[in-house]
């Protein structure tokens, strides 16, 4: 059964989006939007470009953020799956919202056309319970609170395509590093644990998010100043993160290393900071690392960022070739005396949306 699968991955800043044939996988056409602000108008420019009109869509695949315990698969979009992303909205401010506008312009631009949900957490449910938990009340667990990691379209992705380069299957650590970021470590092609937790707010510092932060600074600053929940959260979600620190707003990695002030230096430093730490934590996560995937807007085309990510590593065997490093395309960047691979690559999380819709609409 063949079906042309529109899929477009709305970023935290960006819009990309592919048609491919299933389950060929024929790239039919591919785009891209960068810095969107309205992501109505955004979806709106994969039509008006004639790109979408030209090929007949039998289907529409989405790389849905969070759905809360129920929904870590793939599913058809009906009023629950909605339902879960307006419920959990106040956990990805930043990402629900928009998938709830691409789907309400979807189905008002298509009627009838079926919408897959593909949610981010679904890679990650190979997470070992104790990596899952957080010290939290029992009774929070029944509401949903635990780690469910994000990116997990790219991770995986990433994780196949470090086996298949390097001939099986590694002890990797994957770092999405863009305006959104996380990591990941993948032992065996499985998620053993990733930096965004309950939601895409934790982890590494992102472009206006915040990162991982004491519950109790929040606390402390609505007590003292008499915010809202709604007040935090706007601050946090939109000023937080590389923005915060650097004073640039949209805290573009672009941006800050044009500024070249004081606090857009230390930002880029508390970022590379957050890398570095976290490659060595994830080695003694799985019991070594035999390789380091660099990917997303920043990972794969900053040469500088991956050599000061890399910078200081040596001791776990992690060693940058210069001439490699400053290259291009898919490839190997580390020395022949590094006992670790690192490589800089694209990431395509539509075609794991993709894989994954196709299975979902034929019930395979």
């Amino acid at each position: 059964m063949e079906v042309n699968l529109l899929i477009p991955n709305l970023g935290s800043t960006s819009l990309k989006y592919q048609i491919l044939e299933m389950p060929s996988e024929t790239v039919l056409a591919k785009g891209r939007v960068e810095r969107v602000t309205n992501y109505r108008e955004a979806m709106a420019q994969i039509s008006t470009g004639g790109t979408a009109g030209a090929t007949v869509i039998d289907g529409v695949a989405l790389k849905t953020v969070h759905g809360g315990p129920k929904y870590r698969g793939t599913y058809v979009v009906d009023d629950d799956v909605k339902a879960a992303l307006r419920q959990f909205l106040p956990a990805a401010p930043a990402h629900n919202a928009i998938y709830l506008t691409a789907i309400e312009a979807l189905q008002e631009a298509m009627p009838g056309v079926p919408i897959v949900a593909a949610f981010e957490p679904e890679f990650h449910a190979t997470m070992p319970e104790y990596a899952r938990r957080y010290g939290v009340p029992g009774a929070w667990w029944e509401d949903g609170v635990e780690k469910y990691g994000f990116h997990g379209a790219s991770h995986q992705y990433i994780g196949e395509r470090v086996a298949a380069m390097l001939g099986r299957h590694v002890k990797l650590v994957s770092c999405h590093l863009g305006g959104s970021s996380s990591m990941c470590a993948i032992a065996g092609g499985r998620s053993v644990d990733t930096t965004m937790g309950f939601s895409p707010q934790s982890g590494l510092e992102n472009a206006t998010r915040h990162g991982d932060l004491d519950v109790f600074a929040v606390l402390y600053m609505m007590d003292r100043h008499g915010w809202s929940a709604e007040d935090v959260r706007r601050q946090l979600a939109n000023g937080g993160g590389l923005a915060g620190l650097s004073g640039v707003e949209g805290g573009d990695v672009r941006d800050l290393e044009a500024a070249g002030t004081e606090r857009a230096l230390l930002a880029l430093e508390v970022f590379v900071y957050q890398v570095k730490k976290t490659i060595g934590a994830y080695a003694a996560a799985m019991g070594g690392v035999e390789a380091v995937a660099f990917t997303g807007g920043i990972g794969e085309n900053s040469a500088r960022l991956r050599e000061r990510c890399c910078a200081g590593l040596e001791f776990l065997g992690i060693e940058l070739d210069a001439e490699r490093n400053a290259g291009s395309g898919d490839r190997v960047v580390s020395a022949e005396a590094g006992q670790v691979t690192v490589l800089a690559l694209g990431t395509n999380e539509e075609l794991i949306v993709a894989r994954r819709a196709y299975r979902c609409l034929i019930g395979a």
